[in-house]
């Protein structure tokens, strides 16, 4: 958000494997919480020609490899980039067929007996508008991994071994605890309005030398919509760009390099992601959300949501809820009727943690995006009240702002 983005501190919260997990059922307790280091470097965006952005394959190898949740600790999924992006005025998708989608896993590196087949895909940001450059992407691999262990650590190998120097090296990420009130996560990072600025690489750093379990990631991802579709970039769109441009455009590059900065946290540490504001980059079509919506993966259709909006997932003895803030939220919408059946299907005995996360707050005192999601808190505050959720995460207000019980 502005010149602030990537800034946003992150909160670690430590479970303490020897006592009893609490539940705010039977009373509040406080987390550990990790301190910040006071340096928090430049919010300048890394430009493109810092190594770390850059583009380090060649051929069909993968890249941008990320590892994410199923709803169920049993289950995870690999999903990675190969091929390159096109810019320019007339754009050439890539063939999905032309490499395959492979994962080959194991208990150990070098010993990936298992392997799992899944889906491609390419995206397309595409501007009817004389002078502005269009956008594909490289071939996005999605593929699930079944029949897991919980608190185990997966070696892997992604790509396609049928073909030479299209496999990646071998990566490791651990699932989740087994469900059930005395399994927990030791560490989650909570983050939102990440970015790609040099507050964004601290905040990284930090967040990676506490070796968090899993990521939150509350929206607000690459910023690539803060650019326009030559690569000029501002801290402002609407101050520098809206009275000249017919289109709020974007640079969808910059979600390659955000990809490719990531991966050293993405490929080892599941991060589970919900969209923002500027996730949302109208396109042709009125399309929205197109990149959001192919390169993420998420536990859709086994959270029964079949939405990349809003989905559920458990880790020990916490059942998360990821809500949707630009999505439509009204009592007679699909997500709010999947979020009732949802929230019903919860036993509490079994994860007694309920925590939910979104990307506009309902409850903030920041002037500049004062009761923005007001709409979605009359729609949705009642039922989650009436359910005992008991911890909710926002991003979009970049400043600290943690609240009181909060009910009106």
């Amino acid at each position: 958000m502005g010149i602030w983005r990537g800034s946003l501190p992150l909160l670690l919260l430590a479970a303490a494997a020897a006592a009893e997990p609490a539940s705010t059922l039977e009373g509040p307790s406080w987390p550990v919480t990790v301190p910040l280091r006071e340096d928090r470097g430049h919010a300048v965006d890394l430009p493109d020609t810092d190594p770390r952005v850059q583009r380090r394959v060649t051929g069909w190898a993968p890249e941008q490899i990320a590892v994410a949740l199923s709803a169920a600790p049993t289950s995870a999924w690999v999903s990675w980039i190969t091929g390159d992006f096109q810019m320019g005025g007339a754009v050439k998708p890539l063939d999905p067929g032309t490499v395959g989608s492979v994962v080959r896993y194991g208990l150990a590196a070098d010993s990936l007996v298992r392997e799992a087949t899944g889906d491609a895909l390419v995206y397309s940001q595409l501007y009817p508008f004389e002078g502005l450059q269009n956008y594909t992407s490289g071939i996005i691999h999605h593929v699930r991994l079944q029949g897991l262990e919980p608190g185990t650590k997966y070696y892997y190998q992604c790509g396609d071994p049928a073909i030479p120097g299209a496999t990646s090296a071998v990566h490791a990420f651990r699932t989740m605890p087994a469900v059930g009130p005395r399994s927990y996560p030791g560490r989650i990072a909570v983050v939102g309005d990440l970015g790609l600025t040099y507050n964004t690489t601290s905040t990284v750093e930090h967040m990676a030398s506490n070796q968090p379990d899993l990521v939150l990631l509350l929206g607000d991802v690459s910023y690539a919509n803060l650019y326009l579709t030559n690569g000029t970039g501002t801290d402002c769109y609407s101050c520098s760009f809206a009275k000249s441009t017919p289109i709020h455009e974007t640079y969808q590059p910059r979600w390659d390099y955000w990809g490719r900065y990531m991966e050293s946290v993405t490929s080892t540490t599941p991060m589970m992601v919900v969209e923002g504001n500027h996730e949302i980059e109208q396109q042709i079509g009125n399309k929205t959300f197109a990149a959001y919506s192919a390169r993420f993966a998420f536990p859709s259709k086994e959270s029964d949501s079949f939405s990349p909006f809003y989905y559920s997932f458990d880790a020990g003895g916490i059942h998360f809820i990821m809500l949707a803030a630009y999505a439509a939220y009204s009592k007679s919408g699909e997500q709010y009727r999947w979020l009732e059946k949802d929230l019903a299907k919860v036993d509490r005995s079994v994860t007694p943690w309920l925590v939910a996360g979104w990307h506009a707050p309902w409850y903030s005192t920041y002037k500049a995006h004062y009761r923005e999601a007001e709409c979605m808190r009359v729609a949705m505050e009642e039922l989650l009240y009436s359910y005992g959720l008991d911890i909710v995460f926002t991003g979009h207000v970049c400043n600290v702002t943690p609240s009181d019980l909060q009910y009106l």
